[in-house]
């Protein structure tokens, strides 16, 4: 630990502008200091500013002795004695301090008793050495309780300040929020009536096509390959309109979601049941399914129906990134006052821009995507209290943390 202290420059911790940060430090540098060293919380120096302090202190003190004991008590020197207990109690603490200031004491009473004829009294210069010292401990005792009170209103405005700013950002970021919030309802409204608008036209188009294809069956003995080639054009210009239907469904959900209707699910239960159901789609897809759910995980407040719809957005998501198949993981645990659904794809993952823009309405990388399925999940787990992030890296897949509250008293 010696070596290790001798080839560190270490500075003054609470001294004006020279305090150590974590980023100045290597951690592994602070955890041994912090373990071997403990930091005094008044702000005091580091040991090695402490020693030298404390050894220069302790010989400016004997050569004032020395300087007190030859030239005399015609020249009073007494004052310059406080010159290394100030030094000692600034640099080293408050102990080391008063132990300098006795020092002090002792060296003036040798050099008062044996540099002139005695006194009246032979008490006389223990009484002033007495006093003397009862002078350093006070000077000590206010130094160093300044110092300390400079640490802490020095730490105070360093705290709020750091809490202005952290004010500041959240402010900004709420700003943010509600500035998107405000774009959404614009574009929510904007989607919604277009929906309406365009439903009824293609309501009235998938009807007649079915019309078509019924008077066509008629013609199909007439002239049988004219017949079934209209007939594929009409089963792919129903299948056009039906994928319409599908996109303006997904807005129409978006921009006019229903209020949740929730009650106390288990949600070992739920999940057990609703991966049951997609794992045929799974295993077309060639995707082998692995569940990981805590048999005591409690139940939760939520809407079943919303709630199911989100995590099926995600599922899809994990789909497509493994177009040629590949693993799904879901999960689920009790994590402090909620509980943590963490579903992964060992697919092809996301960029950073993907990921920076992954809950953001309407982006999508897919040339048939909508953009709104991460974004409805994130907005459902928002409504219920609950909180979705992504970790994912590129190659390598990505998971979806959701943290969902419990129930109350579960």
């Amino acid at each position: 630990m010696s070596s290790l202290v001798e080839h560190v420059d270490l500075c003054p911790v609470g001294h004006a502008g020279n305090k150590p940060t974590v980023n100045e430090i290597p951690s592994r540098l602070v955890k041994v200091l912090q373990y071997r060293v403990p930091v005094n919380p008044r702000g005091e120096f580091c040991v090695r500013s402490k020693v030298v302090a404390t050894a220069a202190a302790v010989t400016l003190a004997t050569v004032l002795g020395l300087v007190d004991y030859l030239t005399g008590r015609e020249w009073a020197i007494s004052a310059f004695y406080l010159l290394p207990t100030c030094l000692a109690g600034w640099m080293a603490g408050r102990s080391a301090g008063f132990a300098v200031g006795a020092l002090c004491a002792g060296a003036w009473f040798l050099s008062d008793l044996f540099s002139g004829p005695a006194y009246q009294h032979p008490l006389i210069p223990v009484w002033n050495a007495i006093m003397l010292f009862v002078f350093f401990f006070v000077v000590v005792w206010l130094l160093t309780a300044f110092r300390s009170s400079h640490y802490h209103l020095e730490q105070t405005v360093e705290c709020r300040t750091a809490a202005l700013r952290a004010e500041m950002e959240e402010r900004k970021r709420l700003e943010q929020a509600k500035l998107q919030v405000e774009r959404l309802a614009v574009v929510g409204s904007m989607a919604a009536q277009v929906a309406h608008e365009i439903r009824n036209p293609l309501g009235s188009i998938s009807l007649n096509l079915d019309l078509i294809e019924q008077e066509l069956s008629v013609f199909a003995n007439s002239n049988g390959r004219s017949a079934a080639e209209c007939q594929v054009l009409l089963r792919e210009m129903s299948s056009q309109v039906l994928r319409i239907g599908q996109v303006l469904q997904e807005y129409l959900r978006f921009a006019r979601m229903p209020k949740s209707e929730r009650a106390v699910v288990s949600l070992k239960g739920f999940l057990e049941e609703k991966l049951n159901f997609v794992q045929p789609l799974l295993d077309q897809k060639h995707v082998y399914l692995r569940s990981t759910l805590d048999p005591n995980l409690p139940p939760v407040y939520v809407d079943a129906e919303q709630l199911w719809e989100a995590f099926l957005n995600l599922i899809r998501n994990a789909l497509d990134a493994m177009p040629d198949g590949g693993n799904l993981t879901v999960s689920a645990q009790r994590n402090g006052a909620g509980a943590l659904v963490s579903i992964s794809d060992n697919g092809r993952g996301m960029t950073e821009e993907e990921a920076r823009n992954l809950f953001v309405p309407f982006f999508t990388t897919k040339s048939d995507g909508t953009g709104l399925g991460l974004a409805y999940a994130q907005r459902v787990v928002n409504e219920h209290g609950g909180k979705i992030d992504c970790a994912t890296a590129r190659g390598k897949g990505s998971t979806f943390n959701i943290q969902l509250p419990l129930a109350v008293g579960a």
